[in-house]
């Protein structure tokens, strides 16, 4: 699977963003996916995670929950991650991710990885 992410960019605080991930190569739906970020001089940190084919099973990280929502389109191989009330903590460069198991994402163990898009916010 290929992925390549978009939609970063400059926003003020309280503002929103749409991040995608655009997937292809082999069977998108059969993959859970999810989202990560990596602040400058901090380690890569967990998102959003949601499940294969329905996407019925989302998870986020405390940090942005109630503020993001992760979904996907599978007739268009693509994720999104809806980015509201941006926070400048939230800036980063966000990765999307691929994997053969919901949990294997939700851990931060991804078997194929976007080149990251970078979102900064504001004050």
């Amino acid at each position: 699977v290929q992925l390549q992410a978009s939609g970063g960019g400059l926003v003020q605080a309280g503002g929103s963003l749409r991040l995608s991930c655009a997937g292809s190569g082999r069977t998108f739906v059969n993959y859970a996916m999810g989202w990560f970020r990596q602040a400058p001089g901090k380690e890569r940190e967990f998102v959003a995670a949601i499940s294969w084919r329905s996407g019925e099973s989302t998870y986020y990280a405390d940090s942005v929950k109630g503020r993001f929502s992760i979904s996907r389109d599978n007739a268009k191989n693509t994720e999104y991650l809806q980015m509201n009330s941006l926070k400048p903590e939230d800036t980063a460069v966000y990765y999307c991710a691929a994997g053969t198991s919901y949990a294997s994402i939700v851990a931060g163990r991804g078997n194929y990885w976007g080149q990251g898009t970078l979102v900064t916010v504001s004050s």
